[in-house]
């Protein structure tokens, strides 16, 4: 039976170029990299390396890169580093953001948030950001550079420049893109931004935290003097060379991996207006404002609508109804709740990678239409 892979915003497989680099050091280089004798120095090794070849990618320095179990203790850190080392009294975010980013606010009950209107299509209101700058308060901005569930990209650029202009912080939930955009720390003016090693072809458990060198933040795992001071417990080595490699991967040919994996998506966008009726699509579609991994669709009514990711599961087709890591929950998708679309109507994400094909697209395209148009379509 054939089987499509089509949840790559929740995880995409690993590519062998990393499975060979993570079986290499898990082969040859067991030492602790905290140790002084040759074994601990070749681990170290491997993982500086690894530090200045991922700072290099993103124009950052190697101090910049703090490497953690992923994109959401990267997240964690970096709101809690500001609210206890950076003197923050407010944070200014979305409803709609991963919650990494979200439940870490909440945790944060002493400090003032304010939550920024949204638009149908999940863009924040800028205008509405700058005059909450204005008064001057220590602040935090916090916004992800594309959502996860319907793909809405974050105008960075004029969000770091706000920040700048108000003396604010900016940390960017940057997981989703990371790997996919050519990334510029500088250019970008960021505070902090986040990686999550297996959303870009590489393993799960690793991942970094920017963190602008400017910046005097206190490591929230005590331990150890690993990572610079910054982050105690012993390095995951074989994770950390899996990162490297992923990250060598993706920056090849960034722009060839978006037009490839654009041209799918919006082929998909084209046949599903014209084979379904009624359809529609959450979030950003144009393909510079819309992350182009990710697209999320609104269905026609029809029956059996509240099994449709089991159906399609079955028909061979691996998709989901949102963010993976809420996959648990009854109470649905907090981003659509927060943009006002209508969860009467099935939902659905379908994301991408680098290894999508249009025979892929095809066989997904046929699934839905049997399920949905050819199956007593209601409305």
């Amino acid at each position: 039976m054939q089987r499509v892979y089509l949840d790559n915003a929740a995880t995409t497989p690993m590519a062998p170029e990393v499975i060979k680099a993570m079986t290499d050091v898990l082969t040859n280089n067991f030492g602790n990299p905290s140790s002084t004798h040759r074994f601990g120095r070749e681990a170290k090794a491997i993982i500086e390396n690894a530090r200045r070849n991922i700072g290099a990618h993103i124009n950052a320095a190697p101090a910049e890169i703090i490497f953690t179990s992923g994109g959401t203790e990267a997240d964690n850190m970096a709101i809690n580093s500001a609210v206890k080392d950076l003197g923050v009294t407010r944070i200014i975010s979305t409803s709609i953001e991963h919650h990494a980013v979200g439940h870490t606010i909440d945790a944060h009950a002493e400090t003032e948030f304010v939550a920024l209107n949204l638009c149908k299509k999940g863009n924040p209101d800028y205008i509405q950001l700058e005059e909450l700058l204005k008064d001057g308060k220590p602040t935090l901005v916090s916004l992800m550079h594309a959502n996860n569930e319907i793909g809405t990209l974050l105008d960075i650029k004029r969000v770091s420049e706000l920040c700048r202009k108000y003396n604010a912080y900016f940390h960017s939930d940057t997981v989703q893109t990371m790997g996919h955009y050519n990334m510029d720390v500088k250019e970008m003016g960021c505070d902090f931004i986040t990686c999550s090693a297996h959303k870009f072809h590489g393993p799960k458990g690793i991942g970094f935290l920017y963190v602008n060198k400017g910046l005097n933040v206190n490591p929230i795992i005590q331990g150890g003097s690993q990572e610079r001071g910054k982050r105690g417990g012993t390095e995951n080595i074989s994770g950390i060379a899996g990162l490297n490699a992923a990250m060598d991967l993706a920056y090849e040919d960034v722009e060839g991996h978006e037009k490839h994996v654009s041209e799918l998506k919006q082929y998909m966008i084209a046949q599903l207006k014209e084979q379904v009726p009624g359809v529609n699509f959450h979030g950003e579609t144009d393909p510079n404002k819309s992350l182009y991994t990710v697209l999320n669709v609104c269905l026609p009514d029809f029956e059996n609508k509240s099994m449709f990711l089991f159906l399609m599961d079955i028909e061979g087709v691996a998709c989901s109804g949102g963010s993976a890591c809420t996959s648990g929950s009854n109470t649905g998708s907090h981003v659509l709740r927060g943009i006002d679309a209508d969860t009467n109507r099935p939902n659905v994400r379908f994301s991408f990678s680098r290894y999508t094909t249009k025979e892929d697209i095809d066989f997904a395209l046929s699934k839905v239409v049997k399920l949905v148009v050819e199956q007593n379509v209601t409305a």
